[in-house]
């Protein structure tokens, strides 16, 4: 196992965001944080809803038991001045999307060295807010190490900053954060990597859903509710499309710059 000795680097950031959720007046309540693995590799499988969810995990665990969880990042963050020192020297995993072989191997070998490592399994930040389908590579990963999934659900931070919506910087300032960590579970090489992604995602959306219906704003009409619960929010559905538009648009955009 990997015992790494003071990290100045870590610990500056984890003060930053404090000092950041400090002054906005975050107001934090969580179930299960017993949860959170004390020792050892884990894989936690996160809720994507908005751009600060892993900073509000990060705060959560270090309040827990002062661990570090180790975040999958896209290369081009790494190459960023100032932004990919800070990222080295959280001891975060770089991804490059061409070669994305090498930093699954990474992220394998951080958790068999006993790392936790974040992992966002929809592959992005869901508009709809509502738990999209997500992808295998979590479960997978914590297979092949040998370490368990931790599911982990938050609500309420994607008032903070999120896509494609937005509040005002008055509308940041108490805002209610809920976290809902689930009972772990250790899947096995032998397992059907779908069947026990397909029932993450179930256990993602239960805990969602009951941070929602404990959740002490009413959402009716408001941005950042999903649909179904009488928000404003895009449906999945039309959700979907507007990714796949962006994601042409995107590609597009690179094209021309390669000409």
């Amino acid at each position: 196992m990997t015992r790494r000795g003071a990290e100045p680097i870590y610990s500056t950031a984890i003060g930053v965001g404090r000092a950041l959720f400090g002054a906005l007046r975050v107001k934090p309540a969580i179930t299960g944080a017993e949860n959170f693995p004390a020792q050892g590799g884990a894989v936690l499988a996160i809720t994507h809803f908005g751009y600060l969810d892993f900073a509000l995990v990060e705060w959560m665990m270090w309040k827990a038991n002062r661990r570090h969880i180790r975040f999958l990042a896209q290369k081009g963050a790494f190459d960023k001045p100032g932004v990919g020192f800070v990222l080295r020297g959280m001891h975060h995993i770089s991804v490059d999307m061409t070669a994305g072989a090498d930093a699954y191997r990474a992220a394998v070998q951080a958790l068999r060295d006993g790392e936790v490592l974040g992992v966002f399994p929809e592959g992005g930040v869901s508009a709809s807010f509502e738990v999209r389908e997500l992808k295998s590579g979590a479960v997978r990963m914590a297979a092949e190490a040998g370490v368990p999934v931790i599911p982990v659900a938050v609500w309420g931070g994607h008032r903070l900053k999120t896509k494609s919506a937005g509040s005002s910087l008055r509308e940041k300032f108490g805002v209610p954060v809920r976290f809902a960590v689930g009972t772990p579970f250790t899947p096995s090489p032998e397992d059907d990597a779908a069947d026990v992604t397909l029932g993450l995602q179930r256990s993602l959306q239960t805990l969602v859903g009951a941070l929602q219906a404990d959740y002490p704003v009413d959402g009716t009409g408001a941005w950042w509710q999903p649909a179904r619960l009488g928000g404003s929010a895009p449906t999945p559905e039309v959700a979907a499309v507007e990714e796949a538009a962006r994601k042409a648009r995107k590609a597009r955009e690179a094209a021309e710059r390669r000409r």
